[in-house]
């Protein structure tokens, strides 16, 4: 269904679990999502850029702001997509991707996603679907600093490149096989 711009019920949610170009790929074919952003929050230094954050000094994490009509999608499906295409009972880790800057991390734009976060991980907690305990940060959203030109849109533009073949396509593919549903 295309809805006219008076009628989007537009909202963001901010969502981090190592390399954004994963999430960033992984959102950008889902029904609902209306833009896709990779940027860093969470740290403390002014206008990070990605070899500051990349060296783990700066204390902020790789994430992405999604854009999303809220009557197409739900923020508590968005974040089982989230929980779906990484590993949260890794602290600061995914895969070879280590340090802080790759944390998985939901930060809230207000009350109601912090409920939903929590209410999603118990869920999952209660249901075991994983054999180690979530370890995912949930907190508000501090400052958000759009990533480099460069970051956005990457696996789209090099989808050959060594670590989106064999760490952004599999992440994709295996959204593409449990939410084919959601594919727009």
């Amino acid at each position: 269904m295309t809805h006219t711009a008076s009628n989007l019920e537009t909202k963001i949610a901010t969502l981090g679990c190592g390399c954004f170009w994963c999430l960033e790929a992984v959102y950008q074919l889902v029904k609902g999502v209306l833009h896709v952003e990779s940027g860093y929050a969470g740290g403390d230094t002014l206008n990070p850029d990605y070899e500051s954050v990349c060296s783990g000094q700066t204390g902020h994490a790789e994430v992405v702001q999604i854009t999303y009509d809220s009557a197409q999608i739900s923020y508590e499906k968005l974040l089982e997509i989230f929980f779906a295409i990484h590993d949260p009972t890794t602290l600061n880790r995914q895969g070879n991707d280590v340090g802080t800057q790759y944390r998985s991390v939901i930060y809230c734009h207000d009350e109601t996603q912090r409920e939903t976060a929590y209410q999603v991980i118990a869920r999952l907690q209660k249901e075991q679907v994983f054999d180690a305990p979530i370890l995912t940060e949930i907190a508000d959203l501090p400052v958000y600093y759009k990533a480099e030109d460069y970051h956005q849109n990457y696996f789209l533009h090099h989808p050959e490149q060594g670590y989106c073949a064999f760490v952004v396509g599999p992440k994709v593919s295996k959204f593409r096989q449990q939410f084919s549903n959601l594919l727009l």
